[in-house]
């Protein structure tokens, strides 16, 4: 199976992640992991850090020549900023110039502060940052690699931005990465990227913030990842748990999961047919989203993620209490975004990969990227 670990801080030397369990012979290079790095970075409303954030990384170990040896593989990303944050952040012994004391609602700020016993939210909240999904992004474009090897394509697109939503329907294909990126807010729909657009403006200028919902779809999923077993290997379940764990994301749905809560059964379910020059069974609809019983059946795997509006405003007029005084006041400001949505769908599409793609090891096996390939096309046939 895959495994990933992060660490690091926001304003930290670096951020670095450690990816095991990738079979020897992935093709892959720096290039590869900036390509999607600078995808993390698009996106109308994000915040002037952008502007500056070349994401500069290193392979470290696990990669010869370009390809992976299968042993764990140690990417870092250093942080541009570092020389202006190395007193406040260093790790040496000593004291910050400044404590933060005024927890932000909706952080981890304070509720981390209780727990650690921190009298400075900075010891939370720079880890509790939305920065470390940029190693997450990486670890996701070595899964995606793996997964293009037995051709599996992910891809997100935003269906709704504050008040507005994206026609129902719309969806892109896995050729579509271009045209969906090419969009300010990485909206598949032209006329709903206008208006979502304008909706980032409008929240803008009030000094306010906005949330919104991104789709992941992912093609080519073969029969037969995940498992109705155990509850911990249900695939719907893996994918709630990794999309549940992106910063700032409060609600998780996998197929037409609340409009299904509401239909009659009768009209709910995905029909099953039989596609005789295919040689293969399909499904009619996508209410169950590409999984049945925990387990994929073949079909695009859809889930969509909520975000919830970042609650660091340009504004603040966020009620917090001093943690030292006690006295009320508002919370104090970082720099932030108006909106992370766009940014949000792409780190999506790197957990769903990741999760999709250890299940796909643990069913197919292999040391060698070879031999992942073999299995896979050998099981394939058998259906």
């Amino acid at each position: 199976m895959l495994r990933f670990l992060t660490a690091g801080e926001s304003h930290g030397r670096a951020l670095g992640v450690i990816v095991e369990g990738l079979p020897a012979g992935l093709p892959v290079t720096v290039e590869d992991i900036s390509a999607e790095l600078a995808r993390r970075r698009l996106g109308y409303g994000r915040g002037p850090r952008q502007r500056f954030e070349r994401d500069e990384l290193s392979l470290v170990g696990g990669v010869r020549h370009g390809r992976t040896l299968g042993g764990p593989v140690l990417i870092e990303i250093p942080n541009p900023e570092w020389p202006r944050w190395e007193q406040e952040m260093s790790p040496a012994p000593g004291t910050p110039s400044k404590r933060l004391t005024t927890p932000r609602p909706g952080h981890a700020d304070l509720a981390a502060m209780q727990k650690y016993g921190f009298d400075d939210a900075r010891d939370a909240l720079e880890r509790a940052s939305a920065r470390e999904t940029a190693a997450r992004v990486a670890a996701g474009t070595l899964a995606k690699l793996l997964l293009r090897r037995i051709g599996v394509e992910v891809i997100s697109h935003v269906v709704a931005m504050g008040g507005v939503r994206a026609p129902a329907g719309v969806r892109p294909g896995p050729g579509d990465r271009e045209a969906v990126d090419a969009s300010p807010v990485r909206c598949f729909d032209p006329e709903a990227s206008e208006a979502m657009v304008a909706e980032v403006k409008a929240a803008a200028k009030e000094g306010d913030s906005l949330g919104g919902v991104a789709e992941v779809v992912a093609y080519g999923v073969p029969v037969g990842l995940g498992s109705h077993v155990h509850w911990d290997r249900k695939l719907d379940a893996l994918l709630a748990f990794a999309l549940m764990s992106i910063q700032a994301i409060k609600a998780v749905e996998i197929g037409e999961g609340w409009d299904v809560a509401g239909r009659r059964g009768s009209q709910a379910h995905d029909p099953i047919t039989w596609d005789a020059e295919a040689g293969t069974y399909r499904r009619t609809s996508s209410f169950a989203g590409g999984i049945e019983g925990g387990i994929s059946n073949g079909e695009p795997i859809v889930a969509r993620l909520a975000m919830k509006p970042l609650s660091t405003l340009n504004r603040p007029v966020l009620t917090t209490v001093d943690v030292e005084t006690k006295e009320e006041t508002v919370s104090f400001k970082e720099r932030t975004d108006v909106t992370a949505v766009p940014a949000m769908g792409v780190v999506a599409e790197a957990m769903v990969a990741l999760v999709l793609a250890s299940e796909a090891l643990r069913k197919f096996g292999g040391d060698s990227v070879a031999e992942f390939e073999r299995n896979a096309a050998g099981y394939r046939a058998s259906l």
